[in-house]
Parts: C-alpha cells; structure tokens; sequence
C-alpha cells in the first residue's frame, strides 16, 4: 500500500495507474489485493490462538484471569486470548496516560502530527495482516476489511492534515484600541488531557484510529478499550503505535469486562473526555454519567442508525435496488449506517421490490475470507438469536419475501449465518420501522408521494445516513428537508454506506451523534480541543 490508501501495483497494472481503495471503489480492485490477502491470511490461520497483553505505559500487562475469542465464521476456531483486565489495570493506565500527557501536550504540533504520521505508516504496511485479522474475528468480507484498514490510515492522516492547515489551530485576534499599549490577542486550542476511546465490534479499526488520530495530533493521550469480541485488531493497531515510536503511555490499550474495565473508566474524574460508538442505550448512559461531575466534559457519541433510503417514480430502479442491496447487507447489516428501511413510491413500487429481491437472492453467504463471498456470518449468538426472534416477529407483522432463516446446514453449522432478508407489507406503525435491529434485515414500504416518505424518513430518534433515488429538481428538494448527517442521492455504491474522510464525513444528527460535526471532517479535530484566548499587554 502506498499512502493514505492508494495501491501502487507496478507490476501488473499499466504504469503509473493507481487504485485508491474506498469503500465506493472495493467492489473491482486489483488482483494483487486479493493476493497480498490470501497472504496474509494464510499466516493468520496458521498462528492462531496467541495470547496478546495490554499495554499500559508502554508495557505489557499480562493478567491471571484471560478471555478466549473464536471467530463468528467457525466458532471452533480460537482467535486470540486476551486479558481480563481488573478495575486496578484500568487505573493504572489512566496513571500512565495522565504521566505522559504534559509532555505530550508541550511537544511541538508540528513534532506531534510527524508521529501521528509515522503511525498511520505503519499501519498501511500492515494493512493486509490487520486485515485478515479482523475478517476472522469480525466475519468482514476482505474488501470491508481491507476498506476498514485502509479508512483507519486515511482518517488519521486527515487529522493530520487538518493540524497542518489550520497551523496547529493557533490564529491571531484583533488588538485591543488602547493608546500607549501594544495588546495582542491569540486563539490557541489545547488539549484536554486524558481520553478514552470505546470502540464498536463492527469497526474495530476506523472507529479506533479515527477518534485516536484526532485526540493524539490534538496533544491528548489516550486509552483505548475495544469491544470483546474485537480486541484483536485493536491490539494490532496499538502495537502499530507503539512501534512507530510515540512514547509510553500516550496509546494505551486495556481490555475486559465493561463492568469492571468500563466502568471504572467511564466514571473517573481523571478522564478528560470520551469518544464512544455503540448502542443509544450505552452512550446515553455515559452521557448523563460525564453530565454528573464536577463540571462538563466533553463526549463525542455515535448511537446508531435507523438509515432510510427514498425512491422516487423516477428513479433509475437498477441503480436503486443495487444501492439498496449493498447498503443493507453489507457486513450482514451490522453497521450504523445500513439502510435498514426503504420507502418507495408507489408507481415503481413492484420494480423496486422485484430488483431487490432477485439481487439479494444472489449474494452469496459463507466464510467471508472467500474471494467470492459477498456476506459473512453475524458477530455472536446474542445476534444470531436476536435475527430469530425479530423474524417470528416479522412473519406474524409483516410478510417475509426472501431470507428468514438462520442457516445451519453444512459449512454453516459452526458458524452464526443469516439469510439476508427483505421484508414488505409492514404497517408502518410497527416498531421496527424505527428500532435499530443491526442485522441483514431491511423492510420496503409503498408511499403515495415523495412528501409521504419523507415524513416517514424523518419520523426517528436517529439522523445518521440516508439515501435518495430521483431527478435532479426532486434530489435537492431531498437534500433540503433529509434530517440526517452523511446524505447519498442516486448512488449505486450504496444507498446509505460509504463515508471516507475528506470525501463524506461521517456524523449523525439527533440520536446518531451528539457534536454536530462529523469524523474524518473539517471540524472533528477541534472537538478535542478546548480553546483559550490569550492576551499579551506591554507598552507601546
């Protein structure tokens, strides 16, 4: 990989060709990807089951109590064994975080950004080893793994690149109007001090990196604690971190129980701030405890999606369906930004209906490391048992056209496999129109007008992403009154997926997000900033 996610393959493309690798550009990459892959992937396979320690300081941190992880796609497989840290390890990282933190936060910007860089580097070199990694611990396909990876190195590098822009977000005032004084004014942002990173299972690479990258480049040392069931990769970056030279204690990583290790990290008052993905539930909960300190925090939070994608009777119903059918089943729905509801107008209704069914019934479903494999196994058995229930409820609610069904026989005996699904006839009054159920679900509705469907659309706690199909004249009549942070129009790359710093930023509105500014953006590194206006007086 060369920089920021562009693939130089010298040797089997024409010269000078590259191929940046998006998630808008995954779907016909080069060969030589799949190779590096298969690569790759045959040495993961072949060191399976390692133990892997928690870095504290710079240290490894090894603990009596260990958590074994197996891959969603054959649970006979043992991963990685992992820590289970106590609330005393958790404790001695934010000690070793707040050591590091001065003289992180007094090294240059400019010295701070180089660093940041070097690790983003290091990364990218090891993009197709984190990647294999996380295909089998997750149950990614290799082009969302490989995509994932590569975001992570592209969202860190924007961090850096916002610093370097913004001349590390120090910016000259006016000068007071005083007579025989020279009063000079300066807007400089500094960091918080310590903060803790929570990352999602689904993401383990972007939605650690991105948020790190910014606290890092903005003079924050960090903690990071990944999701159970995905520590793997989050180790693979941490170690990236800790080879590309930033010193001890600036990335920690911590894993175990949220009870004991979230827990005593969320409600310490030595946490400056906390960047959360996950559940509305979960960051609720941590909202209102950082709201009960001594004096406000900053929390950034992504709660999820309920991602709904309008189709109008002029849409191109080719590029509607494929965008939908991407969007839906991509990492087996479990993403915040599935479209998980779609509304149709009722004149293209059938089509749209028929499309999606006949290119859904193509995907093809298996062990996700496969080059042919469009959808993989769901992350757990809470979720291969949650996709049964939220079908009996849709069987007795709705009518189930295609999928509903666990898939058990065969080579899917061993692993958590879902039939992905479109459901249609669902009153729009049930509550799965408006529940985020993270999985390869989605339900189709008929609406008798554009207007209809946006009131639909709109009728949500959430606003993260959303999609349209339709003329020009209608597409900005949708751009306008969308409720929601990431918007697509007439995107056959998927209809609600696919942000990528500096292209689309990725942020919610309402329920999805609590900043208003959206990661791998413009504004998201000033969010772990705070600013001080500093005056200097001597006489003229």
């Amino acid at each position: 990989m060369g920089k920021t996610g562009w693939y130089n393959a010298p040797n089997t493309l024409e010269e000078n060709m590259t191929f940046q690798l998006t998630y808008s550009t995954m779907f016909n990459p080069p060969q030589e990807l799949h190779d590096n892959y298969e690569e790759s992937l045959s040495a993961a396979k072949a060191n399976l089951g390692q133990e892997y320690p928690m870095i504290i300081g710079g240290e490894d941190r090894y603990t009596e109590e260990k958590h074994q992880v197996f891959s969603p796609i054959n649970t006979e497989w043992h991963l990685a064994t992992f820590q289970k840290g106590s609330a005393q390890d958790a404790q001695d990282a934010i000690s070793a975080a707040k050591q590091a933190f001065e003289p992180w936060a007094h090294t240059p910007w400019t010295t701070r950004v180089a660093m940041v860089r070097k690790w983003a580097a290091r990364i990218n070199e090891r993009l197709f080893e984190i990647a294999a990694a996380m295909s089998l611990e997750v149950g990614k396909n290799r082009m969302e793994a490989l995509g994932d990876v590569a975001e992570t190195v592209a969202l860190i590098e924007y961090s850096c690149d916002m610093m370097d822009q913004n001349g590390g977000f120090i910016h000259p005032m006016d000068n007071d109007p005083l007579e025989d004084f020279l009063s000079s004014n300066e807007s400089v942002l500094r960091p918080y001090g310590v903060w803790l990173i929570i990352s999602p299972f689904n993401f383990p690479g972007a939605l650690v990196g991105g948020p790190a990258g910014a606290a890092l480049v903005a003079g924050n040392t960090i903690i990071i604690k990944p999701a159970s069931d995905t520590s793997w990769t989050s180790y693979l970056m941490s170690e990236a971190a800790r080879e590309a030279g930033l010193p001890d204690g600036v990335v920690n990583f911590v894993t175990g129980k949220g009870s004991v290790v979230g827990d005593l990290l969320t409600n310490s008052e030595d946490i400056d701030g906390i960047t959360f993905t996950g559940s509305y539930e979960v960051g609720m909960g941590i909202f209102r405890t950082m709201a009960a300190g001594a004096y406000v925090k900053p929390c950034i939070l992504e709660l999820g999606g309920k991602n709904p994608t309008l189709v109008s009777k002029n849409a191109d119903i080719e590029d509607a369906a494929i965008g939908i059918v991407r969007s839906a089943f991509g990492l087996s729905g479990q993403k915040c930004s599935a479209a998980s509801r779609v509304y149709v107008e009722a004149e293209v209704y059938e089509q749209v209906v028929e499309r999606v069914l006949a290119l859904t019934e193509k995907l093809k479903v298996g062990d996700p490391t496969h080059q042919d494999v469009f959808m993989g196994p769901v992350i757990n058995r809470g979720a291969y048992e949650n996709y049964a229930a939220y079908i009996q409820d849709l069987q007795a609610s709705g009518r189930v056209r295609t999928g509903g069904k666990q898939l058990r026989d065969g080579d899917f005996a061993k692993g958590y496999y879902c039939a992905p699904t479109v459901v249609t006839d669902l009153a729009f009054e049930h509550r799965l129109w408006k529940e985020e159920m993270f999985l390869p679900i989605t339900t189709i509705g008929k609406v008798e007008s554009l207007e209809e469907g946006m009131r639909y659309a709109n009728d949500s706690v959430y606003g993260l992403t959303a999609g349209f199909y339709g003329n020009e004249e209608e597409r900005e009549w949708f751009l306008d009154r969308i409720q929601a942070g990431v918007v697509y129009t007439n995107r056959p790359q998927g209809s609600t997926t696919g942000a990528w710093p500096g292209f689309q930023p990725f942020g919610g509105w309402k329920g999805s997000g609590s900043s208003g500014k959206n990661g791998g953006g413009l504004y998201y590194v000033p969010l772990y900033m705070h600013e001080q206006i500093q005056n200097r007086v001597r006489r003229a």
